[in-house]
């Protein structure tokens, strides 16, 4: 282990901060040296907690120092997406009228991070609501990509994505409805798990009602980070339990042993509409694999298109009556233009379409169920286009915008059909694009995805953490 403490893997400042080959209060320096050295260039994380970070370093290294039991994050700098309850701090979710909504108690995630030792160094941006794939708002700006300014840092976990991309912090805290964790980090060239729901417990004290019934369903918490390594060790800090999550499931992180060789289906082109450059990467992958001792088979998948299209009728259906008149309200231009986009792709739905629609996914979780008993490891895009270019969903053309939500239907298929996935690295486009691919296995088998993920790492180009370029 070399070099400056911020390039440093969470594994890795974990291991040097239990032994004592460096300090909490020096790692957590060296990441508050970095944000202020490049987060004025990129604005991922919008606000900086200093002394607060410094105060949890010193806790931490004097709790080492008395033999105390150390947890898996003991002492590493992390991040946490504003659009989660954090004592003490705003949880202002992009939305300039949300700014004085100071939390008064911690959100599930956010306490876990903090009984596993994580210190918290920053609070990172979001689009207005969580609700769009660029990361941008009237309150705290727009978010760069750190490999090429012109495309979008993904979204709504945009902040996040950019600051591990950058070295602000070791893990990053992002959630995962419509592809929140997962596109942010094949844009901005990083790691990005989304678990199973129920793996991770959520709920955000501040919140004036329940979610609704598509969130509690298919939205997620999770990490992001440039390893594989350290989404591992960042799960194990996210999925302790809360009694606050009654959907919280008991469910080991490590799950049985598969057969082998463990057969992988291979997907380069789902649709007939994939870039070639993504495509490329899939079948990269599937050498990859092959290489390891995965059996690869390219197939084509069940019913993938009907789960995605399920996805838009019920949660777009269900932003009618909850997020669309909220949005109309208190929501900025960007945040209005999305959300019109997103109603204009998904028509209106009565309530006896929307019960079908819910009897439908359990018809397609079925199928899917059957098709990883045979197949228990699934890679395919995370989108079907190359990072978009920032404010592509701001264009008035509907037939772009039309596109643009097509390219994302590898990606909204899996909240529907509640599996965990894994958005990995695999290299460069032309003018440093970024490039990766999704690795999907069965409900509460993260452990599958996350080796599948690490073989696929070990073979891709991907110097992260980098400087802005």
């Amino acid at each position: 282990m070399q070099g400056e403490l911020w390039r440093w893997s969470a594994v890795d400042l974990a291991r040097g901060i239990r032994d004592g080959v460096i300090s909490s209060e020096e790692a957590v320096r060296s990441s508050l040296d970095r944000i202020a050295a490049v987060n004025p260039t990129l604005n991922a994380v919008v606000e900086v907690l200093t002394d607060e970070a410094l105060a949890s370093a010193r806790t931490a290294d004097a709790q080492r120092r008395q033999g105390q039991a150390l947890g898996p994050l003991h002492g590493v700098p992390v991040t946490v997406k504003v659009n989660i309850d954090q004592k003490g701090h705003a949880t202002t979710n992009g939305v300039v009228a949300f700014r004085d909504i100071v939390a008064e108690h911690d959100s599930p995630p956010v306490a876990n991070l903090r009984r596993a030792g994580a210190v918290i160094v920053g609070r990172t941006n979001t689009p207005a609501f969580s609700h769009r794939w660029f990361t941008d708002n009237d309150l705290h700006g727009a978010t760069r990509n750190p490999w090429n300014a012109a495309l979008t840092p993904g979204g709504s976990s945009g902040g996040a994505a950019a600051a591990v991309a950058s070295g602000m912090g070791a893990i990053a805290h992002g959630n995962d409805f419509g592809g929140s964790i997962r596109y942010p980090a094949y844009a901005c060239g990083v790691a990005g798990l989304r678990p199973t729901p129920g793996r991770v417990p959520a709920f955000n004290p501040s919140a004036k009602a329940e979610r609704p019934i598509t969130a509690q369903m298919m939205s997620v918490q999770g990490p992001l980070a440039c390893r594989v390594a350290d989404l591992r060790l960042g799960l194990l800090a996210m999925a302790a339990p809360d009694p606050r999550d009654p959907n919280w499931m008991p469910v080991p992180l490590q799950g049985p042993a598969p057969l082998r060789p463990v057969q992988v289906a291979l997907v380069p082109d789902p649709f007939g509409d994939t870039a070639p450059e993504v495509s490329d990467a899939i079948r990269s992958a599937g050498r990859w694999l092959s290489g390891a001792g995965y059996a690869v088979v390219e197939t084509k998948l069940p019913r993938l298109g009907e789960a995605a299209d399920l996805w838009h009728r019920l949660v777009v259906g269900e932003e009618r009556r909850v997020l669309e008149p909220a949005i109309r309200q208190f929501g900025d231009k960007t945040a209005l233009r999305n959300i019109d986009g997103h109603l204009r792709y998904a028509p209106p739905m009565d309530g006896d379409a929307i019960l079908e629609g819910f009897a439908t996914r359990l018809s397609l979780m079925r199928d899917w169920s059957l098709f990883l008993d045979r197949f228990p490891i699934v890679i395919l895009p995370v989108s079907h286009e190359l990072p978009f270019r920032n404010g592509l969903d701001q264009e008035e053309d509907e037939v772009v915008i039309t596109k643009m939500m097509d390219a994302q239907r590898s990606l909204l298929a899996f909240p529907v059909l509640g599996l965990p996935c894994v958005s990995v690295p695999t290299g460069h486009a032309a003018g440093n694009t970024p490039v990766g691919v999704q690795v999907v296995a069965g409900r509460f088998r993260e452990d599958l995805c996350l080796a599948a993920a690490e073989v696929i790492e070990a073979h891709a180009s991907m110097p992260s953490p980098i400087d802005p370029r």
